[in-house]
């Protein structure tokens, strides 16, 4: 059914704006009026209602950050004292985003069909993930909505800033590196050819970097398309074959097990996998739902495998701490410190405890990377800078040489 945007005013003469589906322009306007809506503009729109729910046929995407905010603002409203209903128009009429607009608002008209927010939520899968669902759906089950959706905003919020952080210290090395590359790019493809192109012409036995020199700068300003293809379809295709299941667990064992880069990596997924889990057991989750919701949103297929058989053999009778301790994926002090919650009955504190930890080894580890990348990229490029000098300059000294 086509879909229509409208604008209109209230019985209080209040303007309103939001969707509505309907067959023709003129059976939205009667729709609305039946509201006690006047219309004054319906357009339409490039979203439709399937069976399953609303499908947007755009191409734009709502970003982490707008979500978190939308939960956060939404808690507050719903903490307020404000029905759902009216939070969910507050948040529509506040919002400076189309897309969340259109997706409040399809997530209000299926709350006031009689759905309830979960389910509304879970026909924007790519807006709310599993873990955003669920938790919702128990919160309205157990009455506790506004403190759940609190929950969601802290989660998200720590969460883009644990990326944030991450972007922002490793921006510098990798312009350094792009600005680095190009330019060597641009030395060896113009500049290097046209300043030893005379040296071709003396005729004469050059030095061996001189030689060397001359064979890169002419590689790269025969090959340099070449080159680009390789590496593009190199890309590619390891992004293909991570796919598949075999090289997907090699891949994701190598990345547990890079060095220097398989320790952050290792500790990025610790830190998400206790921090959702926490969050999910403290809204009233049970375990086994919970380690299930965990499992859909961890990316990496061994840490999947060692979730898969801890579900199992928690489903058999098992502790949480004796299955992650014979998975060998996950470092001793988190073992340890799930056994001593378990024990205590405050396993929650303790996988926050552990997510907390893990949060600031992982900026600590970045910060202390950037340290080391900086002055390593710093001489490398130094060194191939001397490199193309001295090239440059050994066979100009022997010139001068044979002129005196």
């Amino acid at each position: 059914m086509p879909v229509y945007e409208y604008r209109a005013l209230d019985a209080a003469g209040k303007s309103k704006k939001g969707i509505i589906d309907a067959d023709t322009p003129r059976a939205a306007r009667q729709r609305l009026r039946s509201q006690g809506l006047f219309p004054i503009e319906v357009t339409w729109t490039s979203v439709e209602k399937t069976s399953s729910g609303w499908r947007h046929l755009t191409w734009h995407r709502l970003s982490p950050k707008d979500v978190s905010a939308a939960i956060r603002q939404l808690a507050t409203l719903v903490g307020s004292g404000l029905p759902l209903v009216e939070s969910l128009n507050a948040l529509i009429e506040q919002s400076d985003s189309p897309e969340m607009k259109r997706s409040c608002t399809q997530i209000k008209d299926r709350v006031v069909e009689g759905g309830t927010l979960a389910d509304a939520m879970s026909s924007h899968p790519k807006m709310f993930s599993p873990l955003f669902i669920n938790m919702v759906r128990a919160g309205e089950a157990s009455g506790a909505l506004e403190v759940v959706l609190n929950r969601l905003a802290d989660f998200s919020e720590s969460h883009l800033k644990l990326r944030n952080k991450i972007r922002a210290t490793m921006a510098y090395p990798f312009f350094m590196l792009f600005v680095g590359l190009a330019v060597l790019f641009f030395l060896f493809t113009f500049v290097i050819p046209t300043v030893t192109g005379m040296f071709t012409e003396m005729k004469r036995a050059l030095p061996l970097p001189t030689l060397i020199l001359l064979q890169v700068a002419g590689f790269f300003r025969a090959f340099w398309w070449l080159l680009a293809a390789g590496l593009v379809g190199a890309f590619f295709w390891v992004r293909k074959m991570a796919q598949t299941p075999r090289w997907g667990l090699a891949i994701d064992r190598f990345m547990l097990r890079a060095p220097v880069f398989g320790g952050l990596v290792r500790k990025l997924i610790v830190t998400r996998v206790t921090r959702t889990l926490a969050t999910l057991l403290a809204s009233g989750i049970p375990l086994l739902t919970a380690l299930a919701i965990v499992k859909a949103i961890v990316t990496n297929r061994e840490i999947v495998g060692a979730l898969d058989k801890t579900i199992q053999d928690i489903g058999e009778g098992s502790d949480l701490a004796g299955p992650l301790r014979k998975s060998g994926v996950f470092p001793p002090m988190v073992i340890h410190l799930v056994a001593a919650g378990e024990k205590s009955g405050q396993l929650e504190e303790m996988l926050n405890k552990i997510a907390d930890a893990y949060e600031d080894d992982v900026e600590t580890t970045v910060t202390s990377l950037t340290s080391i990348l900086e002055p390593v990229m710093i001489l490398l490029m130094g060194g191939i800078v001397l490199f193309i000098v001295v090239s440059i300059l050994l066979p100009i000294l022997e010139m001068t040489k044979l002129v005196k």
